[in-house]
């Protein structure tokens, strides 16, 4: 039988073993998955990351593209894994709305994650089809609350951030604008330029073209200042709607249980990244601005956003998906 000073002893070597792996971590190459195609913003954030990471660690880091469900295939598979530091997840606000609007998931993002580091906050753009006699918001407002149920707007799916977004504009205005969902931002847009819908809430990266070449008009912006690519553009809340604040997001996860070192080097090393001058000079091209926050400030952040969806979805009366 193992003598109380052997089990002791044992006991301290797995630990001291531990100890040293986390320390010396990595030790093998890591990977980020990203829940959506190649070529895309998040995709590109995820690329932009991976590179500097590498050299800092030295260690390949592997960007892994695993679409499907609406960001779900990748959630589930992240929160499955080992929670050692070598699978990652950089994905955006869907994962706090997705126990909102999905009946069941495989996971529970409040307790399969560990929030590491927001990266960055984006733009979203209110626009308009220019046949819309409105010119401002105060004016798309006025021209719901005169038709109630007559103009449309279109998202990229429902429960997707642009619907989430779109549904709080028309809370906190009290108007009747009916949701369009379509299979994807490219199709909402689509639909949009040809006036099937009037109205959409989306990235500045989407939009941005269409309405430098007045195929669209824009007429706020969600975040809480002005956007550095169209500083004309109020935001909503000056525009007309107090209180209004909705800012998307591509943040950086580990699965739960991740060593606290670990969690806490990934974090030193987003921040840092996300505070090079490269990669702050790219972000508003695509709406998006540099952010790098703190392990604790992510953390609230994203547990926060996971009720305040919760209540638009209520507030919103959103049937749950399978």
């Amino acid at each position: 039988m193992w003598s109380r000073v052997s089990i002791l002893l044992l006991n301290l070597f797995f630990c001291a073993a531990a100890s040293a792996q986390t320390a010396s971590y990595p030790l093998r190459p890591v990977r980020i998955v990203v829940p959506f195609p190649a070529g895309g913003s998040v995709d590109a954030v995820a690329r932009w990351v991976a590179q500097p990471m590498s050299e800092t660690f030295k260690q390949p880091v592997v960007v892994e593209n695993r679409a499907g469900a609406g960001g779900n295939v990748a959630a589930d598979a992240v929160a499955k894994s080992a929670p050692d530091g070598y699978t990652l997840l950089i994905t955006t606000p869907g994962l706090a709305i997705a126990p909102s609007i999905y009946r069941k998931l495989p996971f529970d993002p409040q307790s399969d994650f560990q929030p590491v580091s927001q990266l960055t906050a984006t733009y979203l753009f209110l626009v308009v089809n220019p046949s819309v006699p409105a010119n401002s918001v105060k004016e798309l407002i006025a021209l719901a609350k005169a038709q109630p149920g007559k103009l449309n707007y279109g998202s990229s799916g429902s429960g997707a951030t642009i619907h989430m977004a779109t549904e709080l504009f028309k809370i906190k205005t009290g108007t009747d604008i009916v949701h369009v969902p379509y299979k994807g931002e490219a199709p909402a847009y689509t639909a949009l330029l040809a006036n099937e819908v009037q109205l959409a809430v989306g990235p500045v990266s989407g939009l941005l073209p269409f309405v430098k070449s007045g195929k669209l008009r824009a007429l706020g912006v969600s975040s809480a200042h002005r956007a550095s690519t169209m500083p004309d553009v109020p935001t909503i809340a000056e525009a007309g709607v107090p209180g209004y604040e909705f800012a998307s997001w591509f943040g950086l996860f580990a699965p739960a249980g991740t060593p606290k070192e670990i969690v806490a080097k990934l974090n030193a090393e987003a921040v840092r990244i996300m505070g090079l001058a490269e990669i702050r000079d790219r972000l508003p091209a695509m709406g998006n601005e540099a952010v790098g926050s703190s392990v604790e400030q992510f953390t609230a952040k994203f547990h926060g956003e996971i009720a305040q969806y919760a209540q638009v979805v209520k507030q919103a009366g959103i049937p749950p998906a399978d």
